[in-house]
């Protein structure tokens, strides 16, 4: 029964007014809706890395090849210039003059490149990216002094430079795994079709 005596419209408002006001928002849903959203959220991401991942560290680790190559192609502009001539010219046994190795260094730099990003001749590319890999790691057996001559034996700046050749051996194993049929799954177990 009505505290208001008028019957109808008017005393359904009243009556209305007289509660508490409650939100709607979580009416009749648990608490875990949000955590729902966010695992649908995380899944849809999750389906894309699975999908796009490999292809995307391709192509990345495929422009980082290509812009250091092309920077030694010009005398004086990259930075790993002198540590490059110095590291060739110990690997040839002096063999090939400083200018060339630079040269041939920037041409497979920038071939490497070409191919990770176009996406063809994976198989070759993986193969010069080995023996680039030898070239680019080399430095740390060969110039240990240069490289770590920092205060307290802190690395260089060449040293740095080198060191973070690490994240590319990774990201080139990667690759080097995907060339041969190596696929990203999903816990359902479907395949990247990246």
């Amino acid at each position: 029964m009505s505290a208001f005596p008028v019957p109808g419209r008017i005393a359904r408002v009243a009556a209305t007014a007289a509660h508490p006001v409650r939100s709607r928002l979580w009416a009749g849903a648990s608490l875990q809706r949000p955590d729902a959203r966010l695992r649908a959220i995380e899944a849809a991401c999750h389906r894309f890395l699975v999908a796009y991942s490999i292809a995307i560290l391709r192509v990345s680790l495929g422009a980082v090849f290509l812009a250091f190559g092309a920077l030694k192609f010009f005398p004086g502009v990259s930075p790993a210039q002198n540590l490059v001539e110095h590291t060739t010219d110990l690997l040839m046994l002096g063999l090939l003059p400083a200018g060339a190795a630079l040269v041939l260094v920037a041409a497979m730099e920038c071939t490497i490149g070409l191919c990770l990003i176009s996406g063809r001749f994976l198989r070759p590319a993986v193969y010069l990216l080995a023996v680039q890999l030898i070239g680019i790691l080399s430095p740390l057996i060969l110039l240990t002094g240069r490289l770590f001559d920092g205060p307290h034996g802190a690395p260089t700046l060449e040293g740095q430079y080198v060191l973070k050749d690490v994240i590319i051996v990774g990201a080139a194993l990667v690759m080097a795994a995907t060339i041969g049929g190596a696929r990203l799954t999903s816990k359902a177990g479907q395949p990247a079709t990246g």
